[in-house]
């Protein structure tokens, strides 16, 4: 017997309350509390990157009351050949 319908992904609401009580910054019946942050850029220095990374996850930590230890930050850093805006490739600009 199952607890509900099958989701989109094929898995039953019970299994995804399940497993989320098993994922860091959860305890069992609660939604997540692990922000995932993704910061899309062209390239940085390695300080840049430091100081954004710090200043985001304290926002999180202010705005969100989680602790600085759940918030997860990526930086996907972009060749100027590698995207571009109004038409054009960035590295053509």
């Amino acid at each position: 017997m199952r607890d509900g319908p099958i989701g989109w992904t094929g898995v039953s609401r019970r299994t995804r309350r399940e497993s989320r009580a098993e994922e860091p910054g959860t305890s069992p019946g609660q939604e997540p509390k692990m922000p995932i942050v993704t910061i899309q850029q062209g390239p940085r220095e390695v300080a840049q990157k430091r100081e954004l990374v710090e200043k985001v996850t304290t926002a999180f930590v202010e705005a969100l009351g989680v602790p600085a230890e759940s918030v997860f930050v990526f930086v996907n850093e972009y060749q100027p050949e590698n995207w571009g805006s109004a038409g054009r490739l960035t590295a053509d600009k």
